[in-house]
């Protein structure tokens, strides 16, 4: 007797359908392994490592259970220069100033949508409260939050994030805010009032990389670096990606590592190798290729499936390093990948992307002000000011902008004069300098 898979009026066999029933529950979060290693030259590479971080500042802090759906991983690499004070200050406050600019009672969606935003707010202040300290060093900054499958991503400065894909596809996360690197952050630190050359030995050619100039800093953003000017901005470049239920790695790593192994070459050392082994293995390969010329630093990150703990396989033949992201596909899976137990198509599906430096951009509101943002409150202190006290981000758009001015966000006073500094409307120094012009 011939036997048929029972099927529903559609023609889908039921067990299709049993498996897209349980396909829709809730998906469970990765599991998050972790390691670093470090090779130190000057002192000034410093991480931070919270594999589950309540999202709330100081929940949790009396020893309560908040369960693990209100925590998130964070992790991040400082490399800090003339200097190790802002380095240090900003791996202490930079976490706290993010958590406190994303309101409380959002949903799992909201709160999603509001971190861009946050992170943009929190780089800022914690920039703005460092230089009151009147240190003159400098931090780069790259920042990651992993929540459930969902990786977002601040940088500002050198020190790269990459992640590779279950099918060992390879996406860029951050940006490089190298002179060198980056004709656009060129433009705009000339625009602002700076000057960009190289530097200039007895009227010679120039030498060396390019460099913003008074200080000579090579990079565009990062957070301290007061004696450098205000066009050296703090306002991250922020991307937010969803990985499949497949996972995958990320390997963030300070300047010493890259500036030793191409991309592909620091993955291709880590195969089959568990996290804190894999940084390790970077750290090394780099430190033998170019020598131990500068702090050498690398955090490897494994999201796995739950209960899969072990690197994610890469599947032959899938190789290579894209910047553009596949966006997920909205057709149903098919039946072959249900048969399959349900793994979703190894898609990295890009939620967001921003690197603009202006505040105006960066601070807008996509969401009622009413539901996500307290209305009255500076945007990137959060101060509270009474109506009519704040000053709007977009207080100087052009008449026919379809930006409304009374709907904020708002600024206080000091969060203001930040603001028109980065944008080089106020001029604090006068100085010369000595460079080789960049070619027009």
């Amino acid at each position: 007797m011939e036997m048929h898979a029972e099927v529903d009026g559609s023609g889908v066999p039921l067990a299709v359908l049993l498996k897209r029933e349980l396909c829709n529950q809730k998906v469970e979060k990765p599991d998050i392994l972790f390691g670093e290693a470090n090779k130190s030259k000057k002192g000034e590479d410093f991480t931070l490592l919270m594999d589950k971080c309540h999202r709330s500042p100081g929940a949790g802090a009396g020893g309560e259970n908040t369960g693990d759906d209100d925590t998130i991983s964070v992790f991040a690499i400082f490399d800090g220069h003339n200097g190790s004070a802002a380095a240090i200050y900003t791996r202490e406050n930079l976490i706290n100033n993010v958590l406190a600019a994303i309101p409380p009672n959002l949903t799992s969606e909201e709160w999603t949508a509001a971190l861009p935003r946050a992170l943009v707010a929190g780089f800022v202040k914690t920039d703005k409260e460092f230089q009151t300290k009147a240190a003159r060093s400098g931090t780069t900054v790259t920042f990651v939050i992993i929540d459930g499958w969902v990786v977002t991503v601040a940088s500002v400065g050198d020190s790269r994030c990459i992640l590779e894909s279950a099918e060992g596809t390879v996406y860029f996360l951050s940006a490089d805010h190298r002179l060198d690197a980056n004709e656009e952050e060129v433009e705009r630190v000339t625009a602002s009032g700076g000057e960009v050359g190289r530097i200039n030995i007895a009227g010679g050619a120039g030498i060396g990389p390019l460099r913003c100039w008074p200080g000579g800093l090579c990079l565009s953003r990062s957070i301290g670096d007061i004696d450098v000017g205000e066009f050296i901005v703090p306002v991250p470049h922020v991307k937010q990606v969803k990985l499949s239920n497949a996972g995958g790695r990320l390997v963030i790593a300070s300047d010493g590592v890259w500036d030793a192994l191409r991309f592909q070459e620091a993955l291709n050392y880590t195969r089959g190798l568990p996290a804190e082994a894999a940084a390790n293995r970077i750290v090394k390969e780099a430190v033998t290729s170019k020598g131990l010329r500068d702090d050498t630093t690398c955090i490897v990150v494994d999201i796995l499936p739950p209960e899969k703990l072990s690197p994610p396989l890469k599947r032959p033949g899938k190789g290579g390093i894209i910047a553009l992201f596949r966006r997920r596909p909205s057709d149903e899976m098919s039946e072959d990948q249900m048969d399959r137990g349900c793994l979703e198509p190894d898609v990295v599906e890009e939620i967001y992307e921003e690197g603009s430096a202006m505040l105006a951009r960066r601070l807008n509101i996509n969401y009622p002000a009413g539901n996500m943002f307290k209305l009255h409150d500076c945007a990137v202190c959060q101060l509270e000011m009474k109506p009519g006290e704040g000053i709007s981000v977009h207080g100087n758009m052009p008449k026919h902008s379809r930006v409304d001015p009374w709907g904020g966000p708002f600024l206080c006073s000091s969060c203001q004069v930040k603001k028109e500094a980065m944008e080089g409307k106020l001029h604090s120094r006068n100085y010369q300098s000595a460079v080789q012009p960049v070619p027009k």
